[in-house]
């Protein structure tokens, strides 16, 4: 048990230390969001330019599209250490009270998962990122006392999977937010292509453009599947990666060729033979395939409303004609309702709150 355990970790340390090796250290050399990346650099070099410390910036978006990334890339740009901590860590006001007062001048504050924190922190910070003080809170009850304590002016990169749970007052305090869009197959396979020169795999560029298609437009992901797809070259041909090797192993990895995981069929199959394509509640749905309501709405909804394969309506969760094409299901008469399929890519058809959203 202990060697399981100690293996794990290590494997852990291995994994961590390949993320920070592939994650790009400039704002050039950052693939995708252009607009993003644009208006980033506006930001901070006009802040450089000026001397002072730039506004604090908030990064919305899917997991794995790299707003961490970003956020180390802004201290490195301003030359200025990054701390890093997350809002399910700062569970009172004195936790972030602590984290506050330690900051050196011009540091970069990185809190992930800000929608997270708990509310007295959040009223806290309100104060420390308009005008660099917190207020303290000595004893209880009538006799308690705020003490001001001046905090070094800092830059907050609050990062966040769910920007409509920001409340407004928190969300108004940012100088600049932007929202990070899902990558195109093409940014993936240089991301792709990136991360196997520093890796050291051979991989020719239609398995490139194979791994950037499965990888659910993210790049955190095509970068796993990159290391899954090297594993099997390695253990099952001769190290080189070409098309039908990274069809393989992704097959294999129960990777297809849409990109749908093992989550993603799950929920269309339960969809659609055991609710008959739907509609169909979220919180349903999640039981039916034995997983949380929540990462059946943030890990596996998005992306296949994107591919067109499922949409969210007033009454619940409904497949489109699409889903039951991709798994080779005839759908009963009557069964798929009177909207055409989405194309791959398109929003949701309806939003709608209650047990359909």
């Amino acid at each position: 048990m202990n060697e399981e355990r100690l293996v794990s970790a290590e494997q852990h340390i291995d994994d961590q230390a390949i993320d920070a090796a592939l994650r790009p250290k400039k704002l050039d050399d950052f693939v995708g969001q252009e607009r993003v990346r644009e208006q980033l650099s506006l930001v901070l070099h006009s802040a450089l330019r000026r001397g002072r410390t730039p506004d604090h910036v908030l990064l919305s978006g899917g997991p794995g599209l790299g707003k961490t990334t970003l956020a180390m890339i802004i201290a490195a740009e301003l030359g200025r250490p990054l701390r890093i901590t997350s809002g399910p860590a700062i569970e009172r006001a004195g936790d972030l009270a602590a984290v506050l007062s330690t900051l050196s001048e011009g540091e970069v504050l990185f809190l992930d998962e800000i929608h997270r924190m708990a509310r007295p922190a959040e009223e806290m910070l309100y104060l420390a990122m308009e005008d660099f003080r917190v207020d303290v809170v000595v004893g209880k009850g009538p006799g308690a006392t705020a003490i001001p304590l001046d905090i070094a002016p800092f830059t907050l990169v609050g990062a966040t999977t769910r920007a409509g749970m920001l409340p407004g007052p928190l969300r108004d305090r940012f100088g600049f937010t932007a929202h990070m869009d899902f990558y195109e197959p093409g940014e993936l396979e240089v991301i792709v292509r990136r991360s196997a020169g520093l890796l050291g795999v051979r991989i020719d560029d239609e398995a490139a453009a194979e791994v950037a298609f499965r990888s659910r437009g993210t790049p955190r992901i095509a970068n796993r599947l990159l290391r899954r797809v090297r594993d099997y070259a390695e253990v099952r041909a001769d190290g080189l990666v070409t098309r039908d090797l990274a069809r393989a192993a992704l097959d294999l990895y129960e990777v297809d060729a849409q990109g749908l995981d093992r989550l993603d069929r799950a929920v269309l199959r339960a969809l659609l033979v055991k609710f008959g394509g739907g509609p169909v509640g979220l919180s349903t749905l999640a039981v039916s395939v034995g997983e949380e309501s929540e990462t059946v709405e943030v890990v596996a909804e998005p992306f296949l409303v994107r591919r067109g394969l499922l949409a969210r309506t007033a009454r619940g969760r409904v497949a489109t004609p699409a889903a039951w094409a991709h798994l080779g299901l005839t759908p009963p008469p009557g069964v798929v309702p009177p909207f055409p399929s989405a194309a791959p890519g398109t929003g949701t058809l309806f939003d709608a709150g209650g047990e359909g959203d």
